[in-house]
């Protein structure tokens, strides 16, 4: 399903600004669970989930005892806010943390994902060896978001043993286990993040980003009673958040529920009239309920090319497969030449 949420941050109360760790709401509402949450506040930058204030050595890929088995081994999480640092006892006068923070800030403002990537680094680098009590809080959010950059850019192994790393260091923090559920989604890896989104809501049952993950989760495992279920938490909580009703809408549809599913997509459509996954899945109803010349006027209005390829649809937006295999039908008896045939 689409609109994967993914955070970026925690913050620090005080006087330095430090960015957050990340979670990005399906990056925004965008498509894919949503993406990536970041970290950006001192107070705003360290306002992660905390843990005690006292410096942890940091994990570096060498020290794990084998890459492949970390990649193929989950660990569940139990977050733990209640150890989370006391932010107050920082020294805002240190000038390795305002430095730390400016760092920081350089990493969250980048203006493209591979100089994000080499500044998120460049902290842990810098910063992860040193025996100062803000060090677990910054640094573990550095390697949560080299996570979010590496996910963007499709190093999704890279990016998991990131989020492992960010989970060890800063084990009060939601963020890392939220996004690396986006990453083991994308892997295929439902059970397991399932088991990472219910973490989250262990600790937040109110956190609408966790339960339109958890919608996502269950619909790659074609269980669409269920997430058209957690999609609808999600929307409760977040009326506002547009991905979660377009991924209920698709589930319904799949459900056998299509004139509801048709009327929440115009709906959606009548607010919100640039939003191709929706607009693209009416046109796909609207044919396979005989309303093919409404199939065809709204389908004019479909720019992403992406909703020409099947492939992408199937294991990329993950849409079920009666959604699929309509709008596949429409393109191919509309024009031959439209067709990608993908897997066929």
């Amino acid at each position: 399903m689409a609109g994967r949420t993914l955070c970026t941050g925690h913050g620090f109360q005080g006087s330095l600004s430090f960015p957050k760790l990340g979670r990005r709401v399906a990056t925004k509402c965008q498509t894919s669970s949503s993406r990536a949450r970041s970290d950006d506040s001192v107070a705003a930058v360290l306002d992660v989930s905390r843990r005690v204030t006292l410096a942890l050595p940091l994990l570096s890929l060498w020290d794990l005892p084998s890459v492949a088995t970390e990649l193929s081994t989950y660990r569940r999480v139990v977050v733990t806010p209640e150890i989370a640092p006391d932010q107050s006892k920082y020294d805002p006068a240190d000038p390795d943390l305002r430095a730390a923070a400016r760092l920081l800030q350089d990493a969250l403002g980048a203006q493209d994902v591979q100089r994000e990537e080499k500044l998120w680094t460049e902290i842990i680098q810098k910063y992860g060896d040193m025996d100062k009590n803000w060090v677990p809080d910054l640094v573990g959010r550095a390697w949560g978001n080299r996570g979010n950059a590496r996910s963007r850019m499709g190093k999704l192994d890279e990016a998991l043993l990131d989020y492992n790393t960010s989970i060890d260091i800063c084990p009060w923090s939601v963020d890392p286990v939220l996004n690396r559920g986006v990453v083991l989604e994308a892997l295929g890896r439902f059970d397991d993040a399932v088991a990472d989104y219910e973490a989250v809501l262990a600790v937040n049952r109110k956190d609408p980003g966790a339960w339109n993950n958890l919608g996502n989760a269950y619909a790659g495992m074609g269980k669409y009673e269920e997430a058209a279920e957690y999609y609808g938490r999600a929307a409760g909580l977040a009326p506002e958040f547009a991905f979660a009703k377009a991924n209920r809408s698709v589930a319904l549809f799949e459900l056998g529920r299509e004139k509801e599913a048709v009327r929440n997509f115009r709906t959606l459509l009548r607010r919100y009239p640039e939003f191709p996954d929706v607009r693209a899945a009416l046109v796909a109803a609207l044919w396979k309920m005989g309303m093919e010349g409404e199939a065809e006027t709204e389908w004019l209005r479909v720019e992403d090319p992406r909703y020409k390829d099947r492939n992408w649809l199937q294991n990329e937006r993950r849409w079920p497969p009666s959604l699929v295999n309509s709008l596949d039908d429409f393109l191919n008896l509309r024009d031959p030449n439209l067709r990608v045939a993908v897997g066929k």
